[in-house]
């Protein structure tokens, strides 16, 4: 009973994750980082997945994305560490603050969209995927390796100045629009990184 029980809840968990056409998420591009990426896409970090459908996102709405996006000043992320959720290798971008930032402002005016469609909770916290193509029997030595080769490329640094709309087509993910974040003048400090 225990068993078909939780077979039921997994299929219900596995039928929330599909992507289907039309579906939307807000990414900012790691171009730097491509190269150490084996997941088969684009380096990014996730801000929210999924957003509305895109057929919700007219010209009022972008507008409004707009400003909710010129509010946050651009920010620098350090990807010094690696890590691991079950079945995944990522990098840990830091800070996580202006991420999160950027997902609660969408999941306080889009209250209906639930990050990762509820399926990790409250969500994940930020991360790059760098793979997620191993079972369990075999993650802990490939991914083994691949943080051995990783390490002496990391710290990584990079600036984000934008946020990316991507849509599914059904067959792969798109680049829809860019939200430029507001540019403010770089302190001494902020320029040595």
């Amino acid at each position: 009973m225990i068993s078909d029980e939780s077979k039921v809840a997994s299929e219900r968990e596995t039928d929330r994750w599909p992507d289907i056409p039309g579906d939307t998420a807000f990414t900012i591009k790691i171009p730097e980082a491509d190269p150490l990426v084996r997941a088969g896409f684009p380096a990014h970090v996730t801000v929210l997945y999924p957003f509305v459908h895109e057929s919700r996102i007219d010209a009022p709405v972008h507008r409004e994305l707009s400003g909710l996006f010129a509010k946050h000043d651009a920010f620098a992320l350090t990807f010094a560490e690696s890590g691991r959720y079950p079945g995944v290798l990522y990098l840990d971008p830091r800070p996580h603050d202006p991420v999160k930032a950027l997902t609660e402002d969408l999941t306080l005016r889009w209250p209906e969209v639930v990050p990762y469609r509820g399926l990790f909770g409250a969500g994940l916290d930020p991360h790059l995927t760098v793979a997620n193509h191993e079972g369990p029997a075999t993650q802990d030595a490939a991914y083994d390796a691949m943080q051995a080769e990783l390490a002496p490329l990391l710290p990584l640094r990079c600036h984000v100045h934008a946020v990316q709309l991507i849509v599914w087509d059904g067959e792969r993910w798109q680049d829809r629009a860019r939200y430029p974040l507001a540019r403010r003048p770089a302190s001494p400090l902020s320029e040595r990184f």
